[in-house]
Formats: C-alpha cells, structure tokens, sequence
C-alpha cells in the first residue's frame, strides 16, 4: 500500500506527463539501450523508429499516475500488457534494468523539478507495478510450461509449407522441429516469431495472430507484407518474412498468449467483423466455431479490393458445406476484375446500418479486429445499434503497437 505523501507526489507529475510525457519515454528508451543494448533484442525496432513505442509508454504513465488512488480499473490493461510480456519473454529480472533507467530519466528529464522526494514516491509506485505485473506474468509462464505441448521462451519451428493468400498476404504452416506436441490455446490469440535481422544486426520479436484453430499438427501465422508509404518505412520482419523465409526454414516461437479470444462457453451466434490482415484471428474463431458447430456465425470482412482480399474462396467453400455460415464482403475500390456477388457483396466501406438483417443476433458476441479508425466506426455502429457493452470483443492491428 503506497501512503499519501507517494500518491500526492505521483499524481501531482500528471500535468508534466501530459506535456512531457514523449519527450520523457523517448529519453528513457534513449537511455537504457545505450547502458544495456542487448535489450534491443528483446524490444520492437519497428517501433522505436517510428515514436509508437514512445507513446504507448508514455500513455501507459500518465495513465499509472492518475490511477495511482485506486489502480484496480488499470488491473485489464495490465492483463494484456502481460501476456504481450510473456510473448517477449520479458522476466521478472528486466524489471529492475527499466526502473532504473526510468527513475533517471524523470531526474534527467525534470531537472530540478524532480526532489528526492519526487524519484522516492516514483520509485515507490514503480515497485508496486513492477511486482504486480511479475506476479501476473509469472503465473502465466506458469501456466504455459504446464499445459500439454507447453513451453517457456522460444522453440524453434520449422516451416512446413507456406502459401499466397492475397498479393500481400502469405500464410507460414509451422511444425515444432523437436517432433514434440502442440499446446492447446483459445482462437483469436497471437505468438511472437523471431529471426535475426542482418541490417540492424539484431534479432527481433513480432507478434502475429494464429490464423487456423488448434489442431495439433501445426502453428498457421498468415502475414501481410507492409511496404513503404506515406511517410512510413517498409516493415523489417513482414518483408523479411516474405522474402527470406521458404519451406524448411526455421523460425524461433514463443507460446500462443493473448487476451482477445473466442467465448467458446456461450452458445449464442457469433458475429466476426474484420478488415485487412485483421481477419487473421478471425480464420481461427470461424474454424473452431465451425469445427464445434451448433452456433449462427456471420463473417463480414472488408478489403480494398479483390487483389488485397486473403481467404476469399477458402470462406466461400465454408460457406457452401455450413448453412450457419452466412458471409458479407465489401471491397472499398474494386477492380474491374473483382465481380460482384461472387467476389464480394457490396463496393464501398463496411457499414453495419445497412446489412442489419444479417449482422444483428439476438444474444450475439461481436469480435473486431482491424486498423483503429475500422475499429472505432465498427464498435460505434454497434454501439448505435443497440448492442451492449459485454457484447462487443475487439483487438486493434495497424494504429496501435502491433506488428509490422
């Protein structure tokens, strides 16, 4: 329990977080790969070239220090940064190495603003959310080891086939090289992949979406290569990945975590709205709920166009051997290639206020997932529609930390 004087001092730095608060991660980022490099390994590149790293942090602070009366309401986010740890391999160890530097920062950041009473109350709040997050993620690797076909840090794979999905889009079929088993885990959650990247002469860790429902024969991971535009680099691994990695190449694993998933103990329909590569959880929602059968699914997807659209036909076939499968479609620009009614649905943005009918179920769970502006008009929608709350389940790919 953190006594009076520690909050009021925490929560008396939240106007300098809401100003400073880049400026102060990007110092501390700064800060602790120049004094321990090797944790470069351990954090995403991708995203401390581009400040997303930065920011998250950063947010992630100010929002500590405003919660620091009654952190419980934050108790969610930790869960998920959490299992985000766990994928990394982030351990208890690491915990000491970023206090440090953060205490610092704030001193070398706020200058004389930050006493000695100010770096004790930090550091005091510090340890409480350090111990916190180990002990959640301890019971987690836990968990993990013990499952059946369980492991802690990184297995290698090997690539059992891979396969074009969309022109930007390639699926990795990945087989345990030990020969060993698969470990059970819930559709919709990721792993991380690493492979050293010869031009920052580093090994990197990704995280993406397991693509196909458990089957223990293989991992299924389907990745869309992010190339340059608009003011943003290519993505490293994505590229990488799509370039380099052929059948019988090995890629390190962590074990699948995650806390977006299917409800699988409710018997009510289920509704996947994705756009993009955000369908990727979704193929291993939609292969469980039909594997398990006895519930309506709807899969409503958005593309830019025909080219862009992964899985269409495999959804397609679905659709013709399950009745309770029902699909909507809509490519934003088609080309004149794409064919209506047989590609896709309906041209433009995917609007829920139009398909009603066919989105809306009594006692339905919603899953999302998509770049953050989709997520936003999609939840809204819903939102809008009626929907409750509990109802509604979502992961954010694209604007948000996620892969590259």
């Amino acid at each position: 329990m953190l006594s009076e004087q520690t909050r009021s001092l925490v929560k008396a730095t939240v106007p300098v977080l809401q100003q400073h608060g880049v400026a102060l991660t990007s110092h501390f980022y700064r800060r602790m790969f120049e004094h321990n490099p090797e944790l470069k390994n351990v954090f995403n590149q991708g995203h401390q070239h581009s400040g997303q790293q930065q920011q998250a942090l950063a947010m992630a602070v100010l929002a500590y220090a405003q919660h620091i009366d009654d952190p419980s309401p934050l108790l969610p986010v930790l869960t998920r940064v959490a299992h985000k740890h766990v994928s990394l391999g982030i351990r208890a160890e690491h915990y000491p190495i970023v206090g440090k530097h953060l205490l610092a920062s704030i001193r070398e950041v706020l200058g004389e603003a930050a006493g000695d009473d100010l770096i004790q109350a930090w550091a005091e709040a510090y340890g409480l959310l350090a111990d916190t997050l180990i002990g959640i993620e301890n019971g987690m690797y836990r968990d993990t080891t013990n499952a059946d076909g369980g492991w802690s840090g990184w297995r290698p794979f090997r690539v059992a086939k891979r396969e074009m999905e969309s022109e930007e889009i390639a699926s990795f079929y990945l087989e345990p090289s030990d020969g060993g088993a698969l470990p059970p885990f819930k559709p919709g959650q990721y792993v991380s992949v690493k492979r050293f990247v010869v031009e920052w002469g580093l090994s990197q860790p990704r995280q993406y979406s397991l693509s196909d429902a458990p089957n223990g024969e293989y991992l299924r991971i389907s990745v869309k290569r992010e190339d340059a535009g608009e003011g943003k680099p290519a993505g490293r691994m994505s590229n990488l990945l799509h370039r380099e990695v052929q059948v019988g190449d090995m890629l390190e694993l962590s074990a699948p975590q995650g806390d977006f998933f299917l409800h699988e103990e409710r018997n009510g329909p289920a509704v996947l709205i994705s756009a993009g590569v955000g369908q990727t959880p979704m193929q291993a929602m939609l292969g469980q709920l039909l594997k398990r059968g006895g519930r309506e699914v709807r899969f409503l997807h958005a593309a830019r166009h025909g080219g862009a659209h992964a899985m269409g036909a495999k959804v397609r076939q679905l659709a013709e051997r399950h009745p309770q499968l029902r699909i909507h479609v809509c490519y934003e620009t088609p080309r004149a290639q794409d064919v209506i009614g047989a590609d896709y649905h309906a041209a433009g943005r995917l609007s829920l206020d139009e398909i009603q009918n066919l989105a809306l179920l009594p006692d339905a769970d919603y899953y999302l997932c998509g770049p953050l502006g989709f997520m936003r008009a999609q939840r809204d929608s819903l939102r809008g529609l009626g929907v409750a709350a509990d109802r509604i389940h979502y992961e954010v790919f694209g604007s948000h930390p996620g892969d590259d």
